[in-house]
């Protein structure tokens, strides 16, 4: 073989080696290209593979859950200003009835640290509740300022009690002089219900009236009446209950104050009314009364049912309204005395006796003083003396510090039942210091025990 032979054979070989080489080249490039592919879906798939079974486990895991601690609400459940004595249930009963509206307009609550904003947003204290936060007062002093007034009522708020605040309850009052009423705007509603117990209270010389105004509308659910009876003060509205008289047949010339000291001469009044006709305002004979003291209703009905005034004769009874929803039980412990117009019937005082308590004629104050009571004492026996023989004649006596029965009452002993019987008949129904005279028969045997 030649040498240009040899040398083709080489660079043929040499030509085979590169083309191996770069085939091998290419295949490992292919092989590692396809190998990090392989590798890149394996990684990935072991990822799957080691997620999977942590949510397999989170899926199908029993064990207990940590208990979470419960959050503390700041604004949830507080009640806005003037509804801090309604339940949610009564809130929406007032909603429903329109007293307040749907979308309310509140204060948004002040962060901790954060100031207030200066701006007032209306709350629910001010316009939502205005119609239950008012009331109406009737038959105020002439002449009477807006500033009086407001003071005269949160000074008596405070007295009794019933102011649920430091500051004044009474936010505003109108007077309309020409009309003579006026109204007042309390800060709650529950103060403006309790505020209704000063209904008949005395200002300046007058009784005032204290009503509802026309708009309001009652809130279901709570009570319309105060829970609180003023000392002192007698209403001028008569509720419906089992202790409520009725109290007819009187003379149409009397006026409020002559028939309240007929029938306080048994105890102090809690409510009195004695109606009257709107067009003259003159009485039409009868009224309603109810005592502080429940057991003074069956001596009222034992002392004036059936008593002779003027030219009248009382009906006193329990009113039938009252009466309606009580129990049998109650009301055959405490009968009622019916009086039929024109029958005659004996009082449970029983038949006549020797000894006369008069009432209504003199006031405790009044018999102080020893020459007013001899004065008194001296009238009464020249007064009597003319119907009969006058045994004896008691008047107990105010004694300081000594609580004495029967004072305020007299009690004329007379020799005989029939000089007693007649003047009963000649002294009830008279005036004495402008005062009605109601008489009744008086037990001789307590009368000599001093038990009055």
């Amino acid at each position: 073989m030649s040498d240009f032979d040899e040398f083709e054979k080489q660079l043929s070989e040499n030509r085979q080696e590169r083309e191996r080489e770069r085939h091998r080249k290419r295949s490992r490039s292919g092989s590692a290209g396809r190998g990090d592919k392989h590798r890149s879906w394996s990684k990935d798939r072991k990822s799957r593979d080691h997620r999977s079974p942590s949510r397999e486990h989170k899926k199908h895991s029993h064990s207990p859950k940590r208990a979470r601690k419960k959050r503390t609400c700041k604004y949830w459940d507080v009640p806005p200003l003037g509804f801090e004595h309604i339940t949610p249930l009564q809130y929406k009963a007032m909603q429903a009835a329109g007293q307040i509206p749907t979308i309310a307009l509140l204060t948004p609550p002040t962060l901790p640290g954060v100031a207030a904003a200066s701006a007032q947003v209306p709350v629910a204290g001010s316009q939502m509740t205005r119609q239950a936060r008012r009331l109406y007062v009737g038959n105020i002093p002439f002449g009477v300022t807006e500033e009086s007034m407001a003071e005269f009522f949160n000074a008596q708020m405070r007295l009794a009690g019933l102011s649920q605040a430091p500051s004044n309850p009474v936010l505003a009052v109108q007077i309309n002089q020409d009309k003579n009423f006026a109204f007042l705007e309390f800060r709650s509603v529950d103060e403006t219900t309790q505020a209704m117990a000063f209904d008949g209270i005395i200002f300046q010389g007058q009784s005032l009236k204290i009503r509802r105004p026309h708009d309001y509308r009652p809130l279901p659910g709570i009570s319309e009446q105060p829970a609180f009876h003023v000392p002192g003060v007698v209403s001028t509205v008569v509720p419906d209950s089992p202790h409520k008289l009725f109290i007819g047949g009187l003379p149409n010339y009397l006026n409020d104050d002559q028939v309240k000291e007929l029938l306080t001469s048994f105890g102090p009044l809690k409510a009195f009314n004695l109606v009257k006709d709107s067009a003259t305002s003159l009485s039409k004979g009868y009224a309603f009364c109810e005592y502080v003291d429940i057991g003074a209703t069956d001596q009222a009905v034992a002392g004036l049912n059936g008593m002779q005034l003027g030219d009248k004769k009382l009906i006193v009874q329990r009113a039938s309204v009252g009466a309606k929803n009580t129990n049998p039980a109650a009301v055959i412990e405490t009968p009622v005395m019916l009086q039929v117009p024109g029958l005659q019937q004996l009082q449970t005082s029983g038949l006549p006796t020797e000894v006369l308590c008069l009432l209504n004629m003199v006031m405790p104050e009044e018999l102080v003083d020893d020459e007013d009571y001899e004065e008194i004492l001296e009238d009464i026996r020249d007064e009597c003396c003319k119907y009969g023989s006058v045994r004896s004649i008691e008047i107990p006596r105010p004694v300081k510090g000594v609580e004495v029965p029967g004072c305020g009452k007299i009690f004329v002993e007379y020799v005989s039942a029939a000089d007693c019987q007649k003047a009963m008949q000649a002294l009830t129904g008279r005036k004495f210091a402008n005062r009605v005279v109601v008489t009744k028969y008086y037990d001789p045997d307590m009368y000599h025990r001093h038990e009055f």
